[in-house]
């Protein structure tokens, strides 16, 4: 299993630095696009947040491609995979097997690195008490 997380962190990483550094060096052509889709994209382009978007690919990209805190990319391009599928899938359906090939690799190592994201969907010990409550009653029992 430690083979396919890294083939799928490797192909993923390339695939958002290759992909998001296109929108600085435009090495890679880019079809035309017709109706909401290029509307979309247009708007994305005049008001710069494209580069935004872009920024984020690569560095989320590099730190997934070289190995270096593969959660925090994920937690970088997941909220562009989203963008994606939606795009691809309300907009530009051609583009859709590529957008659910990357949410498929995305989910495979957010499932491998599930541990990193445990805190965000574990319940508290006791729901009752909160955090602060928490660390009061272990420092009291510290003091004891």
């Amino acid at each position: 299993m430690n083979i396919a997380t890294i083939i799928a962190r490797s192909l993923l990483g390339l695939i958002f630095v290759v992909f998001g550094s296109n929108m600085f060096l435009h090495f890679i052509p880019m079809p035309p696009s017709e109706g909401p889709a290029r509307d979309f994209m247009t708007a994305l382009f005049v008001s710069h947040y494209l580069y935004v978007v872009c920024a984020l690919q690569v560095v989320g990209g590099l730190l997934l491609f070289t190995g270096r805190w593969v959660p925090l990319g994920l937690t970088l391009v997941g909220p562009v995979i989203v963008n994606i599928v939606g795009f691809h899938a309300l907009m530009a359906p051609a583009g859709l097997p590529m957008a659910i090939t990357v949410s498929a690799l995305a989910v495979f190592l957010l499932w491998r690195h599930r541990g990193n994201f445990a805190g965000l969907v574990k319940a508290p010990a006791d729901p009752g008490d909160t955090r602060d409550q928490q660390i009061a009653a272990a420092a009291s029992t510290a003091r004891s």
